[in-house]
């Protein structure tokens, strides 16, 4: 099979990208290696592929549209798996711009190359953010999500509205996936963990926000990883129970589909933390703040249609993960030496 990664050198995309060439595929990568964190991370993620026989990779915006379609035009995708996006709830409040450009108008023309090169089916990451004023627990896709908290989960639930209309006019099946607070090694600089770990090893104090009260479904890397490669594999079709006078949101008439991937067991900010210390084997100084604009206090994804139509079941407890993570943190970053 032949896929193109969108985000080819960011978190999810390059370990991605490193699972389906492993499993013999052929990968073309695009990043546009933008500085919105450390471009040194982006380059240390791509060199565990880069020089990988089936894997090319090109350094491009998606919300460039002559180049995108140039890129459809020059191969004949089975599968797109779009993962390029301006990330984090809090920068779109300061840079709505670029969460326009790349989120909007790149997935727009992400969607306009698969519907031009008969793509086989498009995969693309949405979040856990779109079900902003939700407050039932867990979040299931079977509910509305038509409350965002900001501009980021907006154009997340864009992105759904925008697949559908490609799924239902052109038959292209799609299928979205929410992802519920990804980490593991490589992670982004701008999340908790790295942020929270950096700190803790500078003897900085770390924010603490919502007092330590927010639970959130932490999912590790590879568990993420897993469930997509499931999902690449198994296109979306219509559903033939559909019913628009009781219109069921993750699924159609069209071949559409959303779907939470998660771990479904939240934790504790505190709780997650506290791992943190203990891996890093030393005390975070804490100043505990409000909750922030944007944020949400609890996140719990319902991963029951994931289950029973992938057989998805998450294996890397928050433990084990955040010791992985420490792990490749301190050897990363040279705190052993």
């Amino acid at each position: 099979m032949k896929v193109l990664v969108t985000g080819s050198a960011g978190f999810i995309g390059s370990a991605l990208s490193l699972e389906l060439l492993k499993e013999g595929h052929t990968v073309i990568g695009i990043d546009n290696h933008n500085d919105y964190y450390d471009r040194n991370l982006k380059e240390a993620r791509l060199s565990r592929h880069m020089n990988h026989k089936k894997y090319s990779h090109i350094r491009e915006s998606i919300d460039n549209r002559d180049a995108i379609s140039d890129i459809f035009k020059s191969y004949n995708f089975d599968c797109v798996v779009n993962l390029a996006a301006q990330a984090g709830v809090r920068y779109s409040i300061e840079n709505p711009s670029a969460y326009v450009d790349t989120n909007l108008v790149g997935f727009g023309n992400i969607l306009e190359g698969c519907r031009h090169s008969n793509v086989g089916h498009l995969v693309y990451a949405s979040s856990s953010s779109t079900y902003g004023l939700n407050t039932r627990q867990p979040y299931n896709v079977n509910e509305p999500v038509n409350h965002p908290l900001s501009l980021y989960a907006a154009t997340k639930k864009a992105n759904e509205l925008m697949a559908h209309t490609y799924s239902h006019l052109f038959k292209l099946p799609t299928t979205g996936l929410r992802f519920f607070t990804v980490y593991g090694p490589y992670d982004r600089p701008d999340m908790a963990l790295q942020k929270f770990a950096r700190a803790i090893m500078s003897g900085e104090t770390i924010q603490v926000f919502n007092h330590g009260n927010h639970k959130r479904d932490f999912t590790y890397i590879d568990d993420i990883v897993n469930g997509i490669i499931k999902v690449i594999k198994k296109p979306a079709l219509p559903n033939i129970d559909w019913n628009s006078d009781k219109p069921d949101p993750s699924s159609s008439s069209a071949p559409y589909r959303i779907y939470n991937i998660g771990n479904s067991n939240p934790v504790n900010l505190k709780d997650y933390i506290f791992e943190l210390e203990k891996n890093l084997k030393k005390e975070a100084i804490k100043q505990y703040l409000p909750i922030q604009p944007g944020d949400v206090p609890d996140t719990f994804a319902d991963i029951s249609s994931l289950i029973e139509e992938f057989d998805y079941r998450p294996t890397i407890s928050v433990e084990e993960g955040i010791k992985r993570f420490s792990d490749w943190f301190l050897n990363h970053y040279n705190y052993i030496k």
